[in-house]
């Protein structure tokens, strides 16, 4: 180990070369803190070249306010800046405010910034050489401001053996620029190699919703914009707005969630758990909802100054700002009601399609005429033919029992197509089941396939809740206790838990080491079974951390006695049931997907099946 010389103060060349080593850690790193600084300047326009990931070249311009020849020669200083006024670290409002980003980019590159103010009539640029800046010139410039970046890190080789492919960085500043024109909609932005134009969002006016989600739509696609319901909330002093998928329009990363503090992209790990824990209920541990949320709260309520890359930020309340998101988020997922993603129906329809399936059928015969359908029925009078046409049901009596037939329904009579479809029955009516697994519902201007284990496990659970938060889970006495073999640790644990059990209308008592007896069960699980639950319960409060309460991990506890008290699959059900099924469905929230985030049900309209069939 190399003994310490006399103690020395850096040069500023080193200095400014150990603080690009925090601020620009990469070539994203860089757009992002060029970028940062042209919306600071109120740009509405932004274009970014990058050349091999930026190594060769990083160009960004503007047409944002400018700066004189006296601005320019600070801005390329260490810590110059125009965005901190009085020196204030508290009430921050701009995305940038150390005024090193300049100076740091410029220690490690060719750094060249070309400006005109607004109103003036002529323009300027400044150069700077790792680290050593030239006098100001004249330059030849529209209004705002254009920044090259070349060869990065040309004074420190060997950050350049950390850097990844040109592909891979070019990865990373499009994301970058995404999140940036996530959060300013009323800027637009390209981001190019000089060749071709790779992403592009125009401007889309003001902050208001419907131009953020159309911008949102242009980045992350038109099915997010489909399958996303719109956060809208306001507590004592912050505001969260923004979209956030459906819970069946998931995916298997968490690189989808973009969240925003006061219009700045962060990655803070409270924000992200504040999402894990409003999902919870929908989704299962290896699916992440697909969102973007915008928090906005008083500058002194917040500090950006805790991370190098202002990546991360810390709250003078965080419990504040995990109610509000859990919340926000859970309330505009139960006004979705019954909704689920409309890309449920696309991946349907692609199982169907022609070429994946393993002996497909013509289309239309060799002459290309469409088979024609018998005689005196036409399209219409075809796809409303179906058996059950005379069944119905009383929307009262839509209420699922634990005996054989889960209710008696009234008979009042049907119109031929009254009950079908619409705003009073959005699930249709029940026309047959398919492989007692399956129902199947006519609507309007398509069907929908039930699956009426996940459909029914979901009505459980949503009720179960209730009773639990309402202190009123009936319990059902057992005729025959019964008993119930475990491993001794796996007794034990339910045992220690018996009162919270008891609670939730499972009361459990030892029965000699290994074992223990159920006395009763929660009456909305019916006719269940009673073993398998208990293991169940066992097999969860292994995997719970033991300071838990069972209050705490409720989710997880329902989800196991409502998986346990659905109707199972390959259980007939009579259509009456099936569609005292549908209509508990609509009544019920999250109904659109089960306890892990599958669909309950797919919806394909009329058009969709006409072109499987060669109609369109």
């Amino acid at each position: 180990m190399q003994q310490a010389g006399i103690i020395q103060k850096l040069s500023e060349r080193t200095i400014n070369r150990i603080a690009a080593g925090e601020v620009v850690e990469r070539p994203a790193s860089a757009v992002k803190e060029l970028v940062e600084n042209a919306l600071d300047a109120g740009a509405t326009r932004v274009d970014i070249v990058l050349r091999d990931g930026g190594r060769e070249l990083i160009s960004v311009s503007d047409d944002g306010c400018g700066m004189t020849a006296d601005e320019l020669v600070l801005a390329v200083e260490r810590h110059a800046t125009s965005k901190l006024a009085d020196e204030d670290l508290v009430n921050i409002a701009t995305l940038g405010f150390r005024g090193e980003a300049l100076a740091s980019i410029g220690s490690v590159a060719h750094l060249t910034v070309t400006s005109r103010a607004r109103g003036s009539d002529s323009a300027w640029v400044v150069q700077v050489d790792g680290g050593k800046g030239q006098a100001v010139q004249p330059a030849g410039h529209g209004n705002g401001t254009r920044i090259e970046v070349r060869d990065l890190f040309y004074a420190t080789p060997a950050r350049l053996k950390f850097m990844k492919t040109a592909r891979a960085e070019y990865g990373q500043a499009q994301d970058v620029i995404k999140r940036l024109a996530m959060a300013y909609p009323g800027a637009a932005f390209t981001l190019g190699d000089g060749k071709r134009t790779t992403f592009k969002a125009p401007a889309v006016g003001s902050l208001a919703g419907d131009a953020r989600l159309e911008r949102l739509g242009v980045i992350l696609g038109r099915e997010f914009r489909d399958n996303a319901v719109e956060i809208n909330a306001e507590r004592e002093g912050l505001k969260l707005t923004g979209f956030a998928g459906l819970p069946t329009y998931s995916r298997g990363t968490s690189s989808q969630q973009y969240l925003f503090v006061n219009g700045r992209p962060v990655k803070d790990r409270l924000l992200l758990g504040a999402v894990r824990g409003a999902y919870q209920d929908f989704l299962a541990r290896n699916r992440h909802p697909v969102l973007a949320l915008f928090l906005d709260v008083p500058p002194d309520f917040v500090d950006v100054n805790v991370h190098p890359a202002k990546a991360e930020v810390r709250f003078r309340d965080a419990g504040l700002v995990r109610g509000l998101i859990v919340s926000s988020l859970r309330h505009a997922l139960s006004a979705a009601g019954h909704r689920a993603s409309t890309t449920v129906a696309g991946a349907a329809l692609g199982a169907m399609r022609p070429e994946n399936l393993g002996n497909p059928l013509p289309w239309s015969p060799p002459g290309g005429e469409r088979t024609s359908l018998p005689k005196g029925l036409s399209d219409a009078s075809f796809a409303s033919q179906a058996p059950y046409a005379g069944q119905t049901y009383d929307n009262s009596q839509a209420h699922f029992t634990s005996s054989d037939s889960l209710m008696q329904p009234s008979a009042r009579p049907v119109e031929a197509e009254g009950d079908i479809g619409g705003a009073d029955y959005p699930l249709g009516t029940a026309r047959g089941q398919l492989h007692a697994t399956y129902i199947v519902s006519q609507i309007a201007d398509g069907l929908i396939i039930v699956d009426q284990h996940a459909a029914h496990e979901r009505l459980v659970y949503e009720r179960m809740k209730k009773a639990l938060a309402d202190k009123k889970v009936a319990r059902q006495v057992l005729l025959l206790p019964e008993v119930v073999e475990l491993e001794e640790t796996s007794a034990a644990r339910l045992i220690a838990r018996a009162g919270e059990l008891e609670a939730m209308g499972l009361v459990v008592e030892a029965f000699g080491d290994g074992a223990v007896v159920v006395r009763e069960v929660p009456a909305m699980l019916g006719d269940t079974d009673i073993k398998g639950l208990v293991r169940d319960m066992a097999d969860e409060l292994t995997d719970m951390d033991e300071a838990l309460s069972l209050k705490e991990r409720l989710g997880d506890v329902c989800g196991t006695m409502a998986c346990h008290g659905s109707v199972r699959a390959g259980r007939r059900l009579s259509v009456p049931e099936m569609n005292a099924l549908l209509r508990e469905m609509e009544a019920t929230p999250h109904s659109g997907q089960c306890n892990h985030g599958r669909p309950t049900y797919v919806e394909l309209k009329l058009t969709d099946i006409e072109k499987l069939f060669g109609r369109r």
